[in-house]
C-alpha cells in the first residue's frame, strides 16, 4: 500500500502543479515537429509542434479527475443504493433487476451511447463512465448489508427499540467501508482506462484538451519517427493503473487479515 499511495501522491502532485513547470500543453510550433527529447524539451515534440512533456503531464490531469470522482460518485450512489437494497425485500427486486440489466451491457459502448447524445466533455465522460459502475458497487454492498443483518447485535439493537435509520448508521453502514473503499480503488483504476480508451477512440475528452488516450491515439501514426509521443503517455498511463491497484490491494490485506497471511 505504501508504494501505490506514495506513487499515486506524487501523480497527484505533479499533476496540481503542472502549470508552475510543464509549459504550455496547447502551443503548436509547426517548425518543431517531430523533435526528439532534449534538455529544452524533454520528451521531444509531437506531429503538430506540441511539446510531449507537458501535454503528458496536463493529461494526468484528467486521468485523475475522470477516475477519482468516477470513483466517489460510484461508491456513494452504490453505497446508498445497496444498503436500501439490502435492507428491503421489495425494493431489492426492483433495484437489482435494473442493475442486472446494466451489467449485461459492455462499459465501453454505453459510455460510447451517452457521449454521442450529449457530446464529448469531461462532465459527460464521468457520467459516462460511473453509470456502468454502479452495479458492481451496488451489489458488494447488498451483500455486506444482507449478511450483516442478521448478526446478533443488530436484532439486539432493533429489539432494545432502536429506530432504523439509527441502525443502518450505527451498525450496518461501518461494516460496509472496508470493502467499498477497496472496490473505490478498482473502479479508479477502472474509469482512467476506460477514458483513455474512450479518448483513444476519439470519444472521450475533447481533442484540444490533453489526455493520454488521445495523444495516443494522434501519435500511432508516428511510431517510428518519435516514439516517445507514444511512450510517455502510455508509460504514465500504466504506472498511475499500478498505482491505484496496488493502493487497493494495500487497502484489501489492511482491512484482511487472512488475505495478507495467506500469501
Amino acid at each position: 500500500m505504501f508504494v501505490g499511495g506514495s506513487l499515486l501522491t506524487v501523480l497527484v502532485v505533479l499533476a496540481v502543479t503542472a502549470p508552475l513547470y510543464a509549459g504550455d500543453p496547447v502551443n503548436m510550433d509547426p517548425f518543431s515537429r517531430l523533435q526528439a527529447p532534449s534538455p529544452e524539451k524533454w520528451f521531444g515534440s509531437d506531429h503538430l509542434g506540441r511539446e510531449v512533456f507537458a501535454r503528458t503531464i496536463f493529461g494526468a490531469r484528467i486521468s485523475l479527475i475522470v477516475g477519482l470522482l468516477s470513483a466517489t460518485f460510484a461508491s456513494a450512489a452504490g453505497l446508498l443504493i445497496g444498503i436500501l437494497a439490502g435492507y428491503s425485500r421489495s425494493f431489492d427486486n426492483v433495484v437489482m433487476r435494473i442493475m442486472d440489466g446494466l451489467m449485461s451491457i459492455p462499459t465501453i459502448l454505453l459510455a460510447i451511447a451517452l457521449i454521442s447524445l450529449t457530446g464529448p466533455g469531461v462532465s459527460i465522460l464521468i457520467v459516462a463512465i460511473t453509470i456502468p459502475q454502479l452495479p458492481s458497487v451496488t451489489r458488494l454492498v447488498r451483500s455486506v448489508v444482507l449478511s450483516v443483518r442478521e448478526r446478533p447485535y443488530v436484532e439486539a439493537a432493533l429489539c432494545g427499540g432502536a429506530r432504523l435509520p439509527r441502525v443502518l448508521w450505527r451498525h450496518i453502514l461501518p461494516s460496509t467501508i472496508p470493502p467499498l473503499m477497496v472496490q473505490s480503488a478498482i473502479v479508479c483504476a477502472d474509469a482512467i482506462l476506460t477514458e483513455a480508451g474512450l479518448s483513444f477512440l476519439g470519444v472521450g475528452v475533447p481533442p484540444e484538451i490533453p489526455s493520454w488516450g488521445n495523444m495516443i491515439s494522434s501519435s500511432r501514426l508516428f511510431l517510428g519517427i518519435a516514439p516517445m509521443t507514444i511512450f510517455a503517455p502510455g508509460i504514465c498511463l500504466a504506472v498511475t493503473v499500478l498505482a491505484v491497484n496496488l493502493l487497493g490491494d494495500g487497502l484489501r490485506d489492511m482491512f484482511d487479515p487472512r488475505a495478507k497471511r495467506r500469501r
